[in-house]
């Protein structure tokens, strides 16, 4: 989702990766919604199902890498008028909608989050839970737990296309170089969820 974020915000400004953001958000706000009616765990249950987001995400993803290596080759400059065929609000949302990493957070975090009770987050520190439990306990199950979770959301996607935006104007060369690195990202990932879905059918 970052690589998307930084692609729109350097090559199209703060706006496209707001709003790229803004789809990845929905798509949890999506999730959060489907894990509140139990519909996520389908997914748990069949591998087969499993699989297919693995594979589909993974061939969305390299083509949304082709997408940004001809746009860091077509990009000039900081936000260049670039023709595109999806916008980073559409790519994000159909990565983060069949993201099954993603989809594994709703199913375990996510659960937890909504489910009433209680978390001891720093219990889980590895070597020194034992001397932090109880020192940040937070109460799951609550509206304000939800509220905080989805505003640090909104405050990501404000300040991370804000910051690239910023660089980018100052160094035109930026725009291109961010792209043609999400692109890698994107690719490199793309890649791994096509393995992950391959060994997931064999």
């Amino acid at each position: 989702m970052n690589a998307i974020i930084a692609e729109e915000s350097v090559l199209r400004g703060w706006g496209a990766g707001f709003r790229a953001g803004l789809g990845a958000m929905i798509a949890d706000v999506l999730f959060l919604v489907l894990a509140f009616v139990g519909v996520v765990a389908v997914v748990e249950r069949y591998g087969a199902l499993q699989s297919a987001l693995y594979l589909l995400g993974g061939v969305l993803m390299l083509v949304f890498a082709v997408g940004a290596w001809q746009e860091a080759r077509g990009a000039a400059s900081f936000t260049d008028d670039l023709e595109a065929g999806a916008t980073g609000f559409q790519k994000a949302f159909v990565l983060a909608a069949t993201n099954p990493f993603q989809i594994g957070f709703w199913l375990t975090v996510g659960v937890g989050l909504i489910k009433p009770g209680t978390l001891d987050v720093l219990a889980h520190v590895p070597g020194i839970g034992d001397a932090l439990a109880g020192s940040f306990v937070v109460e799951t199950g609550s509206f304000a737990l939800l509220v905080g979770f989805f505003g640090g959301i909104v405050l990501w996607i404000t300040t991370y296309p804000a910051a690239l935006a910023r660089a980018g104007r100052r160094v035109d060369a930026f725009a291109p170089a961010v792209a043609l690195v999400s692109g890698l990202v994107l690719a490199g990932f793309g890649m791994l969820f096509l393995a992950l879905g391959v060994m997931g059918l064999v």
